[in-house]
């Protein structure tokens, strides 16, 4: 059974309407997150993966980009074995000027460097593309709603990213589709100008499918 937005933390009633209130539920939804006991954390890792292969693009396409969980966020390494049967390319974010995101190809074991929030990018740089480059996007998020609409970490890099997409009307390229725990869910986010819709949220429990009816 789906977890009801009875999960959510208290103090959510309706949408988040200001900064204010972004900034206080970021609070509440990394303790909430950073709770999650280890042996679950493990096991939702495992079942987001069925999630995933369930999205057409994310087992035919080549440039496939994640992220390295940090804070209890979902891992991704069950990912990393379909990832190589399947001839696909792993892409990992760098943080660079003006908040705006590349992506550098990255295999467990190889060199990795801290960014300035601490977080463990490649440390080759030479074979980097721009967002617009990459097939499929998985996100990292605080909260998600079923409007498609993601409650991020206050940076802005993804969706200063991927504002190209901002305006799509169909599925876009890449893809994107937020990654996290059925506990992060929402009953709705008031979107900032700035906000980049999702195509698909991936939990442990099921593939939230964002994306516009075919005519």
């Amino acid at each position: 059974m789906r977890r009801t937005c009875a999960q959510v933390p208290r103090t959510v009633t309706g949408p988040m309407t200001d900064m204010h209130d972004r900034s206080a539920l970021r609070a509440e939804l990394r303790a909430r997150r950073a709770a999650v006991p280890a042996a679950e954390r493990v096991a939702a890792a495992r079942a987001v993966v069925a999630q995933l292969e369930r999205i057409p693009e994310f087992l035919t396409d080549r440039r496939i980009a994640g992220y390295w969980a940090t804070g209890g966020e979902l891992p991704l390494a069950a990912l990393m074995p379909g990832l190589r049967q399947r001839g696909q390319v792993w892409y990992l974010p760098v943080a660079g000027p003006g908040r705006q995101l590349t992506f550098a190809p990255w295999r467990p074991g190889e060199a990795t460097t801290t960014n300035r929030y601490g977080i463990p990018e490649p440390a080759s740089r030479d074979e980097a593309i721009a967002p617009g480059r990459l097939d499929v996007v998985l996100l990292p998020l605080l909260g998600f709603d079923r409007r498609g609409f993601r409650l991020g970490f206050g940076g802005g890099y993804y969706d200063r990213s991927f504002a190209f997409l901002r305006e799509r009307e169909g599925v876009g390229r890449p893809v994107l589709v937020g990654v996290g725990y059925a506990l992060q869910e929402l009953p709705a986010i008031e979107p900032a100008p700035w906000d980049v819709r999702l195509d698909y949220v991936a939990t442990e429990r099921e593939l939230i499918d964002l994306t516009p009816p075919v005519a």
